[in-house]
């Protein structure tokens, strides 16, 4: 059914390949296919920069929607339900998804399955999306870091023997890739959803977010019975979102965290300003009236009633 994905992965992987050949590597040493694996991660990961400005963008509208829906959680308090779809009638009207949020690591898992498809055939030595023989005998004699690229926790040591690789310093290299997988995993889904929290303190999706992100870690378990290339690619694609959405996060801060009011300031346009500016006129001007009346009040007193009954005889 998606073969046509696992072929346009499996096509992408030995254009890489080749043209790392081209430049000096050596075909079938563990360098060339593990540096394929980490562009291709880098290659699909540029192409979804655009969605992951996108999503920055839709957060943002979604945090200006929060006095709407808080008239809405005031109105419909003691209806939860009738307060859910309320809100969701509001992100419908404003064309914004609450799901934008998981949308760009939604968009990885086909190609995530893709390479994994790919790398399986490989380890099984068959030659289909776009490898020939003896592109899938160069593949799965390739060691990276002493191991297989296409061996997993679970292959035999004879299996591992077969390329030259020792079997427990295999299987304690992918334990580690594992950790790494995991921990890196939870790590770019707790950056994210610190920052949606502060956008959106009413976030529907954020329960399941919160769920998805303590589930994490056990995406390490799964990663033992995933090719070493796979891992690679999990780990390349952690690390450069990790590395994306702080320069991306530090350049646009969120309304509420430090160095966010001057962020949401500059949203906000001339209006704010234009107010600030009217706040501080008050104050500066705010004494003259003050004291003007006291001069005015004063000034009677300083004429006595003596003086002016004893004008009345002399005329």
């Amino acid at each position: 059914m998606l073969d046509w994905l696992y072929n346009i992965v499996g096509w992408v992987l030995i254009q890489i390949h080749s043209a790392l050949t081209f430049i000096g590597f050596d075909p079938d040493g563990g360098w060339a296919w593990g540096l394929s694996i980490v562009l291709l991660t880098v290659l699909m990961r540029l192409i979804m920069v655009p969605l992951f400005v996108k999503q920055m963008h839709t957060q943002r509208k979604m945090q200006d929607m929060q006095p709407q829906l808080q008239k809405v959680r005031e109105r419909y308090k003691n209806d939860k339900q009738r307060q859910q779809q309320e809100m969701m009638k509001l992100y419908q009207e404003s064309g914004t998804n609450p799901i934008m949020g998981c949308l760009p690591l939604l968009l990885q898992m086909p190609v995530f399955f893709s390479l994994f498809s790919v790398l399986r055939s490989v380890a099984q030595g068959q030659a289909q999306y776009g490898f020939t023989q003896e592109l899938v005998e160069s593949a799965r004699g390739a060691l990276i870091f002493h191991v297989p690229i296409a061996a997993q926790f679970t292959s035999s040591s004879a299996e591992l023997e077969s390329y030259g690789s020792d079997p427990i310093i295999a299987k304690i290299v992918i334990v580690i890739a594992c950790v790494i997988m995991g921990t890196t995993t939870f790590l770019t889904m707790r950056q994210s959803m610190k920052r949606t929290t502060v956008q959106m303190a009413d976030n529907p999706m954020a329960q399941s977010q919160k769920i998805m992100m303590y589930m994490a870690p056990a995406f390490g378990l799964f990663g033992l019975g995933m090719p070493i290339g796979v891992l690679i690619y999990w780990v390349t694609s952690n690390l450069w979102t990790m590395g994306q959405q702080h320069l991306m996060y530090r350049k646009f801060p969120a309304p509420g965290t430090e160095g966010g009011e001057e962020s949401k300031a500059g949203a906000s346009g001339a209006a704010n300003g234009s107010a600030k500016g009217l706040l501080g006129k008050r104050k500066e001007s705010a004494p003259e009236p003050v004291e003007q009346p006291k001069i005015e009040r004063k000034q009677p007193k300083k004429q006595s009633r003596a003086k002016r009954g004893g004008g009345r005889p002399k005329q």
